[in-house]
This record gives C-alpha cells, sequence and structure tokens, in this order.
C-alpha cells in the first residue's frame, strides 16, 4: 500500500483521501530536532501502537504491541536511546506516549531517523490521531481516529508513506 501526504494536508492511499494534519512549521526535506516540521521523503511504517484502556488493538498486518503508562520516546539528542521507545522514568528530554488528550490512543511509527539514527535530526515521527480541528503537530502526520483505523487495516510491513515538499505535492 502507497500513501501519499500532500504539503497542503490531504492523506491518499488506494481510492481514499482524507484531511491529515503537518508540523506547525509544514513540510522540509531538511528536518531538524524541534523545528516543528514534517519531514519530506519516503517512509516505511513500522509498528502500531495503542492504548489498550481506549482503543480495541486494530486490524492490521504490522506488528502490534499495546502502550504502557511508562513508555515514553527519547527525544534527546545528546541521549545513546534518542529516537527510540524508552521506559520511563528516563533522565533524557523524552515525550511520554500515555497521553491525556488522546492523540496517541492509536499510532503507527514511521521510520524516519532510524536506520542509522543521526542525532538532532528529528524524532518521535508518527502517523497518529488527529487534534479536534486538525491543528498542527509538532512534525507528524495525524488524521481522525476513523481513518487511522482505515488505513491501518490495508497496511502491511513494507508499506511506505510519501510526504511530498511543497513543490512535489502528489
Amino acid at each position: 500500500m502507497d500513501i501519499f501526504v500532500s504539503p497542503d494536508g490531504m492523506c491518499t492511499w488506494g481510492d481514499r483521501r482524507v484531511r491529515c494534519a503537518l508540523g506547525r512549521t509544514g513540510v522540509r526535506a531538511e528536518k531538524r530536532e524541534g523545528d516543528g516540521a514534517t519531514p519530506a521523503g519516503v517512509f516505511p511504517l513500522r509498528s502500531v501502537m495503542y492504548r489498550p484502556d481506549r482503543v480495541a488493538p486494530p486490524a492490521t498486518n504490522l506488528p502490534v504491541r499495546a502502550i504502557v503508562v511508562d513508555d515514553g520516546w527519547c527525544d534527546d539528542p545528546a541521549d545513546p536511546a534518542y529516537n527510540q521507545l524508552i521506559r520511563l522514568p528516563h533522565s533524557a528530554r523524552h515525550e511520554r506516549l500515555w497521553r491525556d488528550d488522546g492523540l496517541y490512543d492509536l499510532l503507527a511509527v514511521i521510520g524516519y531517523n532510524d536506520d542509522p539514527v543521526v542525532p538532532g535530526a528529528g524524532s518521535a515521527i508518527f502517523l497518529h490521531v488527529a487534534a479536534r480541528g486538525y491543528g498542527p503537530t509538532e512534525g507528524c502526520v495525524a488524521v481522525a481516529i476513523a481513518d487511522l483505523i482505515a488505513l491501518l487495516e490495508v497496511c502491511a510491513t513494507g508499506d511506505l508513506m510519501t510526504v511530498c515538499e511543497p513543490a512535489q505535492s502528489a
């Protein structure tokens, strides 16, 4: 399954086209930690995580794991665990995956800056649930939860997400 994300906030796969939220500073080819941009490029979907007290395990052919209260994602470029799943507490800067706002109730890990990890090139890039009103993300791609469930149903290991630069929209 090929997934295309345009810089004007549309996500397309198969014959489906849905609204999505992108980074607060848009889409950039040269992503840096903390810049608020969604990275442009072609990235594999790695796995899916879900919050079991809020949503059922999704039907997907991607690897799936439940989020637990002490899950986090390291976003400190100086830490050896940078851009990786961690257990909390963790001494370096990190993001908590067990969130109150519902944005990470269901998410897919996008294979950005993970093979190899380059410190400072950006971390915690997910496909996740959109905020009410499709407010901007910190660099992720976000869609309505119903759209995310539908997308994950047709995804499998090896599927790619193409995030187009502004001049190359799909």
